[in-house]
């Protein structure tokens, strides 16, 4: 991997990881089209680590709190402070977890194709532009119930289809839910952390028992290069959500699935 493959599928990675646009469908997508090779786990694994760091440092101050909190409720046996959001993460998480420990063969081998990507990312874009559309969006962190978080990570799960988008998939779930926009999408960042952290330990366990070798170069250059664009994203995704709404990936991703059409399949 040269170092503008290595950059360019970092910004790639960083930018899409977090925005409702998946990040999965444009690292394969990408690739396949300018026919490069696989970037291989060591890349995988960089990229992992960066945007991880990334949205653990954004949102820093809560990760502290719900990590205190939640320590504290498991000691004194009741709920303290943010204790209840540190259970609505783990959660939100087993499903997702569950379903990639189950089906990884599957989704690495059959589920990478460019006619499943386009499927999902028509029909869950149009999902997504549906769900902002409802009205009656204005529950805030406060009112998540358990059966909340299991359904967004129930969507979480169904997002590890390439071309799904996780954040679009979990942020669709919490609309549905009647969820507002920051809640939904605050909820679906945190959520990102621990199933961000799964992954990095699965790529970190694959890297460590390959025999090939880390090209240490383009990890450097993808992982701080995601980690740049992803927490750049993040700022700017939640400083502009209420103004633009989830329109504008909608129709993005409306026009990636026309050109997915027309020049890959």
């Amino acid at each position: 991997m040269d170092f503008f493959q290595a950059f360019f599928l970092g910004i790639l990675q960083g930018l899409t990881e977090f925005l409702p646009i998946s990040s999965s469908g444009h690292l394969i997508l990408i690739p396949a089209f300018f026919e490069w090779t696989d970037q291989g786990v060591g890349f995988d694994l960089s990229v992992h680590v960066g945007t991880l760091l990334a949205v653990v440092l954004y949102f820093r101050k809560d990760v502290f709190a719900i990590t205190r909190d939640g320590l504290l409720s498991l000691g004194k046996r009741q709920m303290i402070g943010q204790g209840n959001m540190a259970w609505f993460l783990v959660i939100g998480t087993i499903p997702a977890g569950l379903a990639g420990l189950a089906l990884l063969d599957m989704i690495d081998n059959e589920l990478r194709a460019v006619e499943v990507i386009f499927f999902t990312t028509l029909i869950f874009g149009l999902l997504l532009g549906w769900a902002d559309w409802r009205p009656n969006k204005g529950r805030t962190l406060d009112s998540l119930t358990w059966k909340d978080a299991l359904l967004v990570g129930c969507a979480q799960a169904l997002a590890l289809i390439p071309g799904t988008s996780r954040s679009g998939a979990t942020i669709t779930a919490g609309l549905l839910l009647g969820m507002s926009r920051q809640t939904a999408s605050r909820f679906s960042f945190l959520l990102a952390i621990p199933i961000t952290a799964l992954a990095s330990a699965v790529k970190l366990l694959e890297a460590a028992t390959s025999d090939i070798a880390v090209d240490w170069t383009g990890f450097l250059v993808g992982g701080v290069t995601a980690f740049i664009m992803a927490i750049t994203a993040i700022h700017f995704f939640l400083k502009w959500l209420n103004k633009v709404g989830m329109w504008p990936y909608v129709l993005y991703r409306i026009a990636l699935a026309g050109v997915i059409y027309a020049v890959l399949m």
